[in-house]
């Protein structure tokens, strides 16, 4: 049998649209191999498994109904180990997790149009796929029709694949989960760093937990699975870890280390060098230099706690006694680099600059110390203007995606990218995967996205799980305010803002909300003019607006009136010394809230993203937001005619 170009993986159901594929394929000349019979029975079609082995590209046709099949999945997967996989979504779904960070081609648009840039940008990506392993066929292979038929290869060796595990807990205080998660996450970043292991990323290994550990093996294909626990006790630790060969279910080494917290680096160092010499693996530790235990208490504690912390002032003075502490500890410098940048968020924009300077030079001194690590890019990112710089953004995005897997500082700052630009399933998508990892950082987050997406009702329960979990957390009240508005719970709306509740639990940016509450407990239209009045006074000044504004609006607000306000207002701070609204400040997360999907339903609504530079961003990547195939119009035709429009200046020139 020739071997195919290209293999076509569909769900049945969408026979119709693969067909449409096919074709397109074949008119240009690509032989293309796509099963049209009903597959049935437990063992896989040998001669579909023979055209999926042989295609030079795999086509995998995202839908409903391909992402809950376990034929589609399993081709996906054989495809991603063959380096042949070239997805697209043909219908807007969420994709199995562990395809969330694959460039997805978008073409639920598409019907066959064989001008469409889309389709035209996603044929070339194909044509490319299938030349370059094309070339990789021999020559006398590629002379001789049913050579590989002919000539059997032998099955290659199971590739070594070392999974970290994280280390058990066992100190008297449950506090003490973040201590034995951050020896379990350098530990595997010094092993992927420092040898020539593979290693499973820590978004897939810190899924399995507990009793779930056992499953590890076989969810992760591991061949060698390293284990361990943690006790500490005051300035004594005791470190136990294993390394065990899943196929056999043997030990191939183990041993525990009592030292002092000072010696925490060269531990980690003496179990990397011990797995991989039980490996016989060609290796050379690398040392992270010396840090007291103070300090690297206070880091790991800072790293796990820094989004939950409401004072930023107070995080960014541990992060800089932390680099006085550890003057050569560079993911120190990374760690004090982020908290600088996202303090400048708590200060007027125009009082910044010194602190930006100072963001930028942890960042060098970072990159000083260890050229290759990874966390610098978050604060790359957070030092980006928070609209008009997208594209910039974005570079930052596909750095923190390369290297996500050895950094817990990008956990944040990915999601919250992909909200901003309109990704709202892809950010739900993330945090889940996240969220495998570390139950329980992220669920405050996750719970706002999925409000904000229009799962209200899961959105809802996770919040409020959440705000009973850590009541300061003032993003979970806000957002949880308007879940019980949207459901008309006014009761739960006002216990919740209660005034004497507020006066132990802040609002601080949100602070606006209490007059929100007014109108909303009101609802006469006098109110309602009276608080769209009162919105332009507190959050236009000198002409400058932050986008969100529209947002809210929309809220209480007629459609027209959110677009004559948006047409008599520059977005963006006006540089004096009411420009303080915190982390989320001037960032459009809001403008995709589904609690209002009239404002995004008029065309109107792509010349204020072309102000944004969300229109320049969505044209260069071809990363369309989840409305793009939702609104009644042609959005990508209108995002074309916008192609040029200026964007508004984040803050005008003196003078």
């Amino acid at each position: 049998m020739p071997q195919p170009d290209i293999f076509l993986s569909y769900s049945r159901s969408d026979s119709a649209k693969a067909k449409l594929f096919a074709e397109a394929f074949e008119e240009c000349g690509l032989k293309v191999w796509w099963d049209t019979v009903l597959r049935s029975g437990e063992a896989y079609d040998e001669v579909t498994e023979a055209a999926l082995r042989g295609a030079k590209a795999t086509v995998v046709l995202w839908s409903r109904r391909s992402v809950v099949s376990r034929w589609v999945r399993a081709e996906a997967t054989l495809a991603d180990r063959s380096a042949t996989l070239m997805p697209c979504m043909i219908e807007p779904c969420e994709r199995p997790i562990m395809f969330e960070l694959t460039q997805t081609a978008e073409l639920a648009h598409w019907t066959g149009a064989k001008d469409d840039k889309s389709w035209c940008g996603f044929l070339r990506d194909v044509q490319r796929m299938v030349e370059s392993h094309r070339s990789d066929v021999p020559d006398s292979q590629q002379a001789v029709p049913g050579l590989r038929e002919i000539v059997a290869e032998p099955p290659p060796p199971r590739a070594t694949l070392v999974a970290v595990l994280p280390f058990e807990n066992l100190s008297s205080d449950t506090e003490m989960n973040y201590f034995s998660d951050g020896i379990s996450e350098d530990i595997l970043g010094h092993l992927a760093r420092s040898s020539d292991l593979r290693v499973a990323g820590r978004a897939s290994s810190f899924a399995y937990r507990g009793a779930d550990k056992r499953k590890a093996p076989d969810g992760l294909n591991a061949t060698h699975i390293v284990d361990g626990s943690v006790r500490r006790a005051a300035n004594k630790i005791r470190i136990s870890a294993h390394l065990s060969e899943t196929e056999g279910h043997t030990t191939l080494w183990s041993d525990h280390y009592d030292r002092d917290l000072d010696d925490i680096f060269a531990v980690q160092d003496e179990i990397s060098q011990a797995i991989a010499t039980a490996l016989d693996v060609a290796f050379a530790p690398v040392g992270a230099g010396k840090v007291d235990p103070e300090t690297y208490d206070r880091y790991l504690n800072i790293r796990a706690h820094m989004y939950t912390d409401n004072d930023a002032r107070r995080t960014n003075a541990l992060t800089a006694d932390l680099v006085r502490s550890a003057p050569d500890f560079a993911e120190g410098w990374a760690l004090h680099a982020l908290t600088t940048a996202l303090l400048r968020n708590e200060i007027p924009f125009r009082d910044r600059p010194p602190l930006e300077a100072e963001s930028h030079a942890a960042i060098e001194r970072c990159l000083e110390l260890a050229p290759d690590s990874p966390n610098v890019f978050s604060a790359q990112w957070a030092l980006c203007r928070p609209f008009g710089q997208f594209l910039e953004q974005h570079k930052a995005m596909l750095k923190m995606m390369e290297h996500w897997e050895r950094s817990s500082l990008a956990e944040f700052s990915m999601p919250f990218h992909l909200e901003c630009v309109g990704r709202s399933r892809e950010a739900i998508a993330l945090l889940r995967d996240f969220q495998r990892q570390n139950p329980a950082v992220y669920n405050s987050y996750l719970g706002m996205v999925l409000w904000r997406s229009g799962r209200f009702a899961e959105g809802r329960a996770v919040l409020e799980k959440e705000l009973e979990l850590l009541p300061v957390n003032h993003h979970t009240r806000a957002t949880l305010a308007g879940a019980y508005w949207h459901d008309r719970d006014m009761e739960a709306a006002r216990r919740l803002l209660d005034p004497a509740v507020l006066a132990r639990y802040p609002l601080y940016e949100y602070s606006w909300l209490t007059t929100l509450a007014e109108v909303v407990d009101d609802g006469s239209d006098e109110k309602i003019d009276e608080y769209m009045k009162w919105l332009q006074e507190n959050f236009v000044k000198d002409g400058a607006a932050e986008p969100n504004l529209l947002s809210y609006l929309a809220a209480v607000g007629e459609v027209d009136d959110v677009f004559a306000v948006a047409e008599s207002v520059r977005f963006g701070p006006s540089g004096g010394p009411a420009d303080v609204l915190g982390a989320t400040g001037y960032r459009t997360h809001h403008l995709w809230s589904a609690q209002h999907p009239q404002f995004r339903e008029d065309p109107r609504f792509v010349k204020i993203c072309a102000r944004l530079g969300l229109v320049e961003y969505w044209l260069a990547t071809e990363l369309w937001p989840d409305c793009a195939d939702e609104v009644p119009y042609d959005f990508r035709a209108e995002c074309e005619k916008y192609r040029d429009y200026p964007k508004d200046p984040f803050i005008p020139e003196p003078g």
